[in-house]
């Protein structure tokens, strides 16, 4: 006798706090995965005030017990983080999670594809996922960049993460026709590095010129944008400790594989380097929240009505 299964019940996504006023999404990996224990939520606060500070609204995506929430509350955040185990939500397991009724942190690509969903058009992250090293080996693509060329949603990031092929993550973005948009800078960052050998496609010292240009690039195009600038400079990592350090963790984190790799490896360089990386890490999501709000208040301004 065939096995019928029942079909999926939808989940509708809680969107909350941000109908009227420009929003700026936030990921919840940062917060669960990406930080040692009980430095989550001070920085998710921390990042509300910095985006309420230029009259904007922070929407904290993630997935609780299976309903997919486009702006958590602070209770709910809380309770996201208390949770014993938390997944990581990629555009790829995200319907499954929801279905599952499971708790999960959404990354870039998971944060996207929600927030899109709810009209917002901005997004404050670190650094974007990319191109894994060694290709020629194994296939190793973040989603994020997928769903940046996808949904209609501009990501403000410090480039993508150092600990990836940043040039090769340069090029998919161009194939994909995801236009790299530099704020005072005309090279492409690379999360705790200030710049890399690759470049970007335009450049503007002004977020009200960025958010022109992404205002009618997304609603042209359907696709995204990814707007970079680099960690500030005070705490920025030079070159030389940072390939010093990051060949000492990828020693250190071999035996890890799958999704667990990035995370394994930053932790591991956070301690090898005494925490400046995750100093690092901090100081480019605030900046980056900073700049976001810029630019979403800028489109919300500006948009049709």
């Amino acid at each position: 006798m065939a096995n019928h299964q029942h079909a999926p019940t939808p989940r509708t996504p809680t969107v909350r706090r941000v109908a009227g006023r420009a929003a700026v999404a936030l990921e919840t990996t940062l917060l669960a995965h990406g930080l040692p224990a009980g430095q989550g939520l001070p920085l998710a606060v921390k990042l509300d005030a910095i985006i309420e500070a230029h009259s904007a609204r922070p929407a904290t995506i993630g997935v609780l017990d299976g309903v997919p929430i486009v702006g958590m509350t602070h209770d709910e955040l809380t309770e996201f983080l208390s949770r014993p185990r938390i997944e990581k939500a990629n555009t790829a397991n995200l319907g499954p999670l929801i279905h599952q009724r499971a708790t999960a942190a959404t990354t870039v690509s998971a944060t996207v594809q929600l927030a899109a969903s709810a009209g917002i058009r901005v997004m404050a992250t670190g650094g974007l996922g990319g191109v894994h090293h060694n290709m020629h080996q194994r296939l190793d693509i973040s989603a994020d960049l997928a769903a940046l060329a996808r949904h209609p949603v501009a990501v403000v990031s410090s480039g993508v993460k150092a600990i990836l092929d940043v040039a090769s993550t340069r090029e998919l973005l161009e194939t994909l026709g995801v236009p790299v948009i530099g704020y005072n800078t005309d090279t492409f960052p690379a999360f705790y590095l200030t710049d890399s050998e690759s470049s970007v496609d335009a450049s503007y010292d002004n977020p009200a010129d960025i958010a022109a240009f992404a205002r009618h690039h997304l609603a042209s195009t359907g696709r995204g944008v990814l707007v970079v600038q680099p960690v500030p400079a005070e705490h920025a990592i030079e070159p030389h400790l940072w390939h010093h350090w990051l060949t000492e963790a990828q020693a250190a984190t071999a035996a890890v594989q799958g999704r667990a790799t990035t995370p394994a490896l930053l932790d591991t360089l956070h301690r090898i380097s005494d925490g400046k990386t995750l100093s690092a890490n901090l100081a480019l999501v605030r900046a980056n929240a900073d700049l976001a709000a810029q630019i979403a208040v800028e489109i919300a301004a500006n948009a049709s009505p």
